[in-house]
């Protein structure tokens, strides 16, 4: 995938369809849709968290409140718009949270006889927690509301990694707890007649009503609603932002966001690239019990598979089948680390025997795209049964940072009363700089995976990269490899323009060179540029 296309603006709706994947269009226009939930992703989310895997900063949230049809919806649509390259932006409606309905309160709705717009129609503890979650970057599972059937459906969907969430909704301001949670507050200010006109326009074309009942639920309920808990909010908005020409309001709103995500903007790939520079007491190359590694025994199968990856001479057909061999070796003794009970069954013979049996309720394995997807099949030969998911991370041309570009994770892992008691094998092939790692861990804590249910299998080993800081930040995950290098170098990914290549040469990349001894100048070939005819490992 290159950065062109990552760069494409991709986008999830809520209200229809699976949002813990992303669907990606061409440009960077289109993506408004008719619902109001959207998730938007352009050239994806960087690292949220520092080099001790601890957040360092929340998601930037604002809030959005004004009448009905007032235009809130269009106005975070046009504050998204003039983001531009903004990572990760979600656009969260209030109307998603109205509270579950009695037969009788259903019956009212249909006859236009129930107040939705009194402040006890939504469920604002809900609203509250599931902004709550994703502010601290964690997941949350949105409740799906049908205005056709005046109901809250059963479904849910599952939202998890915006960097800005814009919160809309006529009581967008009104609940304490809420304002709390805003780092910007909006108030849209538009004329009654306008918003009359707006919302029979609206109701009569998206949800099939007839005017005189729009116009009666108007009088009842709507006009004093906002009259008397809507108008009221404005005392606690930031900015007020007129219902139309509001385009001054936008440009200014988008700077101020823009300005505050560049401060909570955090690069420290380089650290994890050279450790040993920035963090005191790491040595340059740590010993393997320092790293607490579990590596493969060293049998003359092992050193015979790694010999044929290693050499230059081996065939495409060779790599892939001696690939598979070792991939399915490194999980099934990742399979030591699963937690067994004493199991006793019956022999064909009759004889009663004590074993062993997996005592876990849940695994699943999750895969960083692309490099991990060399252990995948070896995974489902020991573990054919068990559902996978995916981390799509790629590194920035113009930094190197890593960048989340798709999260799609198994169901286990998506609902808080299951990723508890579920076990997660997490594949890549190699653990270099340690970023891309750094950054799926962070994922998976962030989704409530404990540590020590975590599993990495991975090929390939730096010593002398960001193995040292990872162990530091979650020294309770288990990692397993097949072998050690001693030291990476610096190379280019052709078809890429980086910061200091001009010429558009390549992309920065770390990459194992386990031909170095202990004793190389490290400095040197931290920053050495590969030629290209060398082999190196990804």
């Amino acid at each position: 995938m290159s950065m062109k296309e990552t760069d494409d603006i991709r986008r999830a709706d809520l209200n229809s369809g699976n949002a813990s994947s992303s669907l990606r269009f061409p440009g960077r226009t289109g993506y408004l849709t008719q619902k109001k939930n959207i998730v938007l992703v352009s050239h994806g989310r960087p690292p949220w968290y520092g080099p001790d895997g601890e957040r360092m900063h929340d998601a930037f949230v604002i809030g959005v409140a004004g009448g009905s049809a007032s235009g809130k919806t269009h106005v975070a649509r046009q504050i998204v718009k003039a983001l531009g390259s903004i990572p990760a932006i979600a656009i969260l409606s209030q109307d998603s949270f109205y509270k579950r309905h009695t037969e009788e309160e259903l019956a009212l709705a249909h006859a236009s006889l129930f107040d939705f717009d009194h402040p006890d129609a939504i469920d604002m503890p809900m609203f509250a927690t599931c902004l709550a979650d994703l502010k601290a970057c964690r997941q949350s599972n949105i409740p799906v509301y049908s205005f056709s059937e005046h109901q809250r459906l059963d479904e849910t969907q599952y939202l998890y990694g915006p960097t800005v969430i814009i919160a809309e909704g006529i009581m967008a301001l009104h609940d304490p707890h809420l304002r709390k949670l805003y780092d910007l507050k909006i108030f849209v200010q538009c004329d009654s007649d306008l918003m009359l006109a707006r919302r029979i326009e609206r109701d009569v074309k998206e949800r099939g009503r007839h005017v005189s009942g729009i116009l009666e639920q108007y009088l009842r309920y709507v006009k004093p609603a906002y009259d008397n808990f809507v108008q009221p909010t404005a005392a606690f908005a930031d900015i007020i932002v007129p219902g139309t020409n509001n385009d001054v309001a936008i440009e200014l709103i988008s700077t101020h966001v823009r300005r505050q995500l560049q401060e909570r903007s955090n690069a420290f790939r380089r650290k994890l690239a050279v450790p040993r520079l920035y963090s005191p007491g790491l040595s340059p190359l740590p010993g393997d019990e320092e790293l607490r590694l579990e590596i493969l025994p060293s049998t003359s199968q092992v050193q015979g598979i790694l010999t044929i990856l290693r050499s230059t001479d081996t065939v495409r057909q060779d790599l892939i089948f001696f690939f598979d061999r070792m991939a399915t070796l490194l999980v099934e003794n990742a399979m030591q680390f699963l937690p067994y009970r004493p199991h006793t069954i019956t022999t064909p013979v009759g004889v009663q025997t004590i074993g062993q049996k997996l005592d876990t309720k849940y695994i699943c394995g999750v895969c960083i795209q692309r490099s991990g997807g060399v252990l995948e099949r070896g995974f489902k030969r020991v573990l054919n049964n068990v559902p996978m998911g995916s981390l799509l991370i790629q590194s920035y041309s113009k930094d190197a940072e890593p960048l989340l570009l798709q999260v799609k994770l198994p169901v286990h892992l998506r609902k808080r009363d299951t990723v508890e008691d579920t076990w997660v094998f997490l594949l890549d092939a190699q653990i270099g700089t340690g970023a891309a790692a750094f950054m799926a861990l962070r994922v998976l804590l962030d989704h409530g995976v404990k540590q020590d249910h975590i599993i990495f299998i991975t090929y390939l080993v730096a010593r002398g990269g960001g193995i040292a800081v990872l162990r530091r930040a979650f020294p309770d995950v288990h990692i397993i490899c097949a072998a050690v290098d001693n030291e990476m170098r610096e190379g280019w990914l052709e078809g890429e323009r980086g910061e200091g290549d001009p010429e558009g040469n390549g992309r920065r990349v770390w990459l194992m060179d386990p031909g170095m001894g202990q004793d190389a100048n490290y400095e040197i070939y931290a920053h050495q540029q590969f030629n290209a005819g060398d082999r190196y490992y990804l």
